[in-house]
């Protein structure tokens, strides 16, 4: 019934301290809601991929994780269910199935839900939780709702104020479910490079430009924009890096374009966390990047064929 991809067999196990930890910090709806999204997201490619007699790709099960960890703890089940159908369908089989979408999957369920359904995805946050058992002794965590209690770069947007770097780094912060704990990310990333999984060239590329962006605009005294370090670990830049810009269907495949359409990634979420609506950006960022990821690979190949024949030219002169 599926088809076997190691490869996502490896994201999966990449993913699991990470739902651990959504789990102990938010609580067990955490689970039930990736189940549920899961469910609707595995049905919903069977029925396309039954019509043309395909299989359904193990890439649906990787889908439907990384859409349910971009999401609040508290969003309402019917509509994480209507973004991953729609993720599935106009994100990936409509152009084809498996290997063939331009752009992510999982953002675009996300993208749509975002925009659809604003309030749910940006006002109610839930609290984390301190000790054990955590979040696994109960259903959901005590809700939030107080701009000076909201997520790191909501806090922010609205205040300039900071969290502890800390805590952003253990995790126990609100924010989405897959977000908020920068070491596990950081170790899920050093896994997936180890393992040959993901492109460090993209990581690379993401965080030059997104470091170099924001150091420039911070060293020029903007308020836009927070240090670096705290850019980095607060929000969905390190989850976005780790797992969605790295994506291998929707990003470049050459060397020098994967870096190209990091740097590109890096740094147009510093724009928009600095200077448009929304306080995140790394997801319509590596949107963007999708965009653009042909066009990149097209010209690096075109640049690297000038130069090849170059020489040729002035041999036979």
């Amino acid at each position: 019934m599926f088809i076997k991809q190691k490869m996502m067999r490896t994201v999966i196990y990449s993913l699991i301290p990470l739902i651990l930890a959504g789990t102990y910090f938010f609580g067990l709806r955490v689970l039930v809601l990736m189940a549920v999204v899961t469910a609707f997201g595995v049905l919903a490619e069977y029925l396309f991929e039954k019509h043309y007699k395909r299989k359904v790709s193990e890439a649906i099960f990787v889908t439907c994780i990384l859409y349910t960890m971009t999401l609040p703890p508290t969003t309402p089940y019917w509509i994480a269910v209507i973004g991953i159908i729609f993720g599935v369908v106009f994100g990936k089989e409509v152009y084809g199935g498996f290997g063939k979408n331009i752009f992510n999957p999982a953002l675009i369920a996300r993208a749509f839900v975002y925009i659809s359904f604003p309030s749910p995805l940006t006002i109610s946050w839930t609290s984390g939780s301190t000790g054990f058992p955590g979040g696994f002794g109960t259903y959901l965590n005590e809700g939030i709702e107080m701009v000076s209690q909201a997520t790191p770069m909501l806090l922010f947007r609205a205040t300039g104020e900071t969290v502890s770097k800390l805590n952003l780094f253990i995790g126990n912060v609100a924010g989405s479910i897959g977000e908020t704990s920068a070491i596990l990310i950081i170790l899920a990333g050093i896994y997936l490079i180890y393992k040959k999984v993901a492109s460090w060239h993209i990581m690379a590329g993401c965080l030059t430009g997104f470091v170099g962006l924001n150091s420039i605009l911070y060293l020029l005294g903007s308020t836009k924009v927070s240090d670096p370090l705290y850019g980095i670990l607060a929000g969905g830049f390190l989850f976005g890096t780790v797992f969605m810009a790295t994506d291998p269907v929707s990003s470049p495949k050459t060397k020098e374009g994967k870096i190209i359409y990091g740097v590109l990634i890096g740094i147009v979420t510093v724009i928009i966390r600095g200077y448009a609506l929304f306080a995140g950006g790394m997801m319509f960022a590596i949107l963007i990047g999708n965009t653009f990821g042909p066009i990149i690979d097209e010209g690096v190949k075109a640049i690297k064929k000038a130069k090849k024949a170059s020489p040729k030219k002035e041999v036979s002169a």
